[in-house]
């Protein structure tokens, strides 16, 4: 994924590595290479083709995520 320039990773599981993870490797890469990751995405009824993505975070003050609507209009 960094190696191909892709700026952003959309998953549709509730996180993009395993829960026993204590490390964060796979975050901690992405994120550290300036990919962003979507997490618990609802992606069962998008069939394939170009879309627009629009992704809208909730505001916080700290943290490092937050809960966001995420739309996809077809192009």
């Amino acid at each position: 994924v960094v190696a191909h320039d892709i700026e952003l990773v959309g998953i549709d599981y509730l996180s993009i590595e395993s829960f026993d993870d204590h490390e964060h490797g796979t975050h901690r890469t992405l994120l550290g290479h300036g990919v962003l990751v979507i997490e618990g995405l609802n992606l069962a009824e998008v069939a394939p083709g170009p879309y627009l993505l629009l992704c809208l975070p909730l505001a916080l003050a700290a943290g490092d995520g937050a809960p966001a609507r995420v739309l996809l209009v077809e192009r």
